[in-house]
């Protein structure tokens, strides 16, 4: 018989693998709980051999599902968002699902409409990198019982289960180091921060542990985006402005980082003896670059693996169980670009 998978039928793989058409069905919904190891092997072996692939439209219109999942992220050119999809992706493939993904550009009126959009896709549920600003639209989606997850940023209700990572904690760390190695004057380089929880988080943890040791650097917060004549302006006034100062840069994420060396490396600054750089984000690069720039190595792929589990859970019947806010440890990774002299 051919493998053509328009002609190979159910009642075919069931008969192939000798068992009942019931007992197929189950293992293509996962559900196992009847079925020995020795069955849900031979009917794998099977179906692989055949190559069959379910009539997911009829499965989806009987079971009320569509089997896709929404996922959002804030911008799909940061490194970070593949990596958070990656593991998103895994999850989900793992129980048969697919996904949609969309880059909101950091964009609520994006997020919104894009939202609107897979909804209209007969989407099972949403995992939401979101661009903030959007709260109350958020949890109107809550009240109407779609399975949501916040994956990495957060709403100020947690009405939805949040994977996250230590922000505060690991940032606070940080700039602890920085002070104890002797540098005060601390630029704070970031994209716009707006509603974004986890630039909020950073910026409130620089400000703390600044204000614990006395040092006033309230005035050195800049949000340049990707503006590298801003980022060259800012420098040059931080060390115009105090020339024997030990200056420090810090970027909120590895796109601002990597612009902000670029513009160190046109200046003929060397690290850390003119100035010292650190950020979030260890993307490999970082180690590579002389003498190692200091970072934050966060969990990126493990925040996609849980919040694809948390949503999954949601959408097998977890309605019951009270939302969570699940927190991950990111970890300060120092190398030489924040030595002490």
């Amino acid at each position: 018989m051919s493998n053509d998978n328009f002609k190979i039928t159910i009642d075919y793989v069931a008969k192939k693998a000798g068992v009942s058409k019931t007992t197929i069905s189950r293992f293509l919904n996962g559900r196992y709980e009847y079925m020995s190891d020795a069955t849900k092997e031979n009917i794998k072996k099977v179906i692989d051999e055949l190559n069959y692939r379910p009539n997911n439209l009829a499965r989806s219109l009987k079971l009320n599902r569509s089997n896709l999942i929404g996922v959002l992220v804030s911008d799909i050119g940061n490194h970070f968002s593949s990596i958070l999809v990656k593991g998103i992706e895994r999850v989900l493939k793992e129980n048969g699902y697919n996904l949609i993904i969309a880059s909101t550009d950091n964009d609520a009126t994006k997020e919104r409409e894009y939202i609107l959009s897979l909804l209209d896709n007969n989407v099972d549920g949403l995992v939401i990198n979101t661009a903030g600003g959007n709260d109350e639209f958020l949890i109107g989606l809550f009240k109407k019982g779609l399975p949501v997850v916040l994956a990495d940023r957060s709403i100020k209700n947690t009405v939805f289960d949040t994977v996250v990572v230590n922000n505060y904690e690991v940032t606070s760390e940080l700039v602890l180091h920085l002070i104890k190695n002797g540098y005060e004057r601390i630029g704070f380089f970031t994209e716009r921060i707006g509603d974004i929880s986890t630039r909020t988080e950073r910026k409130q943890a620089f400000l703390d542990v600044c204000k614990k040791y006395g040092i006033d650097n309230n005035n050195l917060i800049f949000e340049v985006d990707d503006d590298l004549s801003k980022i060259e302006e800012n420098i040059v006034s931080m060390i115009k402005d105090c020339r024997k100062c030990r200056t420090a840069l810090f970027a909120v994420n590895g796109v601002v980082l990597l612009n902000v060396l670029q513009v160190i490396n046109k200046l003929n600054l060397k690290i850390p003896d003119d100035i010292a750089v650190c950020g979030y984000d260890d993307w490999g690069w970082a180690s590579l670059i002389p003498p190692g720039i200091t970072t934050i190595s966060q969990p990126s792929y493990e925040v996609g693996e849980e919040s694809a589990k948390r949503l999954i859970a949601r959408i097998n019947g977890g309605d019951e169980i009270k939302p969570q806010k699940l927190v991950l440890r990111a970890e300060l990774v120092v190398r030489g670009s924040t030595r002490s002299h």
